[in-house]
């Protein structure tokens, strides 16, 4: 059992969060001369640094990277702890590089002279969350730009740079390091439950759609940001699902809370007879001076590296993805003929969906407020539920209990992540919470209960209540 305490700081003091310092990709064999160091970065924020000292930083993590190799040939650093800040190294792809340097979280304190004393937070940061974060950067920029190698076969160096110059130089500004947690190392996907019955309906329209638009390769169905059915890879419909839920679905939330007609919102269909619309595309597809453009993806990038456009339609709370082939052109008779069909089949579906869900509410309402809050996440299927996240974006992560306990789970999790055996972890918090982990055949359960006179014995049989009530069909080992 482990005892855990909190950190205070005073009315005098001020708290500084973790920050982006800078981040670099780089590739150390476009610039192997002596001279030619400047050739090796590919994109370099923030881009107002000295060049000189661009080439010293890229050059120290270069260093660092091979100095490890000496230690462990497969496995080099992955991140450089240091007083002020934290470096995290990822090797993207074959020699191409990734750093991203964040600034340690720093209390500032006034002395007993009056001068201010920064004291640097060096144990705050979570390599297994930070180090997830760098990853997703790079997932979420293949996602739209495919792979490195692939852009300089199709143009050259300057092409690639251009890429990455256009993407990150937007995507970095929704980076809030502070909001990073857990939930960062599972990038998991929360799915919506369903009876058999409704399940049926919706796979039954997912197959009728298909079949109508020939165009369509890959499907996938989600209602209130949760998913329901995909027909991608894991790891692709993972970084899909993150895009839509952090971005995407934000973007059109606030104007929809406007009113439908407000602008905005995108998706102008002009039908009475329906509630769908595009939420990528032609804002209004019956403008013939709107051009016809849509996102387009890349998925299957390791085996038959696919380029697809990316089809958002949302009909209430319910959303289908339809993602067709890039090659194909597609017209605003296309959109129509798909706006017409989809349309008020997708009302009908999220009607009944809507009504599933609002009984297993009432259902599930629980008499009173749990003293629990819960993370889990199934490594095998990504599955992922949390009572602890009231709300999650790309630019925030509300959370319903203190940043202290999200740091305990976060170390628990980093000790699970180096055994191979199933474990499980009880900690008790200066602050009277209980935190418990378990580990057990690829899933993890993480626990905070607020039972101040609980004891060891009494905290086990309250996570096993949990397991019994909220996991009845997953097996726990005790």
């Amino acid at each position: 059992m482990l005892m855990t305490s909190p950190r205070m700081t005073t009315a005098q003091e001020k708290q500084f969060p973790p920050s982006l310092l800078s981040f670099f990709i780089y590739n150390p064999q476009l610039g192997p001369k002596e001279g030619e160091e400047e050739k090796k970065i590919l994109f370099y924020h923030p881009c107002e640094v000295d060049k000189n000292e661009k080439i010293r930083n890229v050059g120290l993590c270069e260093a660092i990277v091979q100095f490890t190799r000496t230690f462990c040939p497969n496995k080099p650093a992955k991140s450089l702890h240091t007083q002020k800040n934290r470096q995290f190294f990822y090797e993207a792809e074959g020699n191409f590089w990734m750093v991203m340097v964040v600034s340690n979280p720093m209390i500032e304190r006034v002395s007993k002279d009056g001068t201010r004393v920064p004291e640097y937070q060096e144990d705050e940061l979570l390599d297994t969350v930070y180090g997830a974060v760098i990853q997703q950067c790079y997932s979420m920029y293949k996602l739209f730009n495919g792979t490195f190698v692939k852009s300089i076969e199709a143009g050259g160096i300057e092409h690639l740079q251009q890429r990455i110059q256009k993407f990150f130089y937007r995507y970095l500004q929704t980076l809030h390091l502070h909001s990073c947690d857990l939930l960062d190392v599972f990038g998991g996907i929360s799915f919506f439950p369903l009876d058999k019955m409704t399940y049926l309906k919706i796979q039954s329209f997912v197959n009728r759609m298909e079949e109508s638009l020939e165009l369509v390769k890959y499907t996938a169905f989600l209602y209130n940001d949760h998913l329901i059915w995909s027909g991608l890879e894991q790891d692709d419909m993972r970084i899909l699902y993150k895009y839509l839920t952090t971005s995407l679905f934000p973007r059109h939330l606030e104007p929809e809370l406007i009113g439908r007609d407000s602008p905005g919102r995108g998706g102008i269909t002009g039908s009475l007879h329906h509630y769908g619309r595009f939420l990528t595309g032609p804002y209004n597809i019956n403008d013939p001076e709107l051009a016809v453009r849509f996102p387009r993806i890349f998925v299957n990038t390791d085996s038959t590296y696919e380029e697809l456009h990316l089809i958002v339609y949302k009909a209430m709370s319910a959303v289908v993805c339809f993602l067709i082939d890039a090659a194909v052109d597609l017209t605003r008779e296309f959109c129509q003929r798909l706006d017409d069909l989809v349309g008020p089949q997708l009302t009908l579906l999220a009607s009944d969906i809507c009504e599933q869900f609002n009984a297993n509410k009432r259902l599930a309402a629980p008499e009173k407020e749990p003293h629990f809050k819960y993370i889990y996440f199934n490594h095998m299927n990504l599955a992922e539920k949390t009572t602890i996240h009231m709300r999650k974006t790309a630019s925030m992560s509300l959370t319903s209990v203190h940043p202290d306990l999200m740091k305990i789970l976060g170390d628990i999790n980093s000790d699970f992540s180096r055994a191979d055996e199933d474990e499980e972890v009880i900690a008790k918090a200066m602050t009277d919470y209980w935190v418990v982990g378990k580990k057990s055949d690829q899933r993890e359960l993480y626990v905070i209960l607020s039972q101040k006179n609980a004891n060891l014995i009494e905290v086990n049989e309250e996570v096993k209540k949990l397991c019994a009530t909220q996991f009845n069909n997953i097996f726990f080992l005790d």
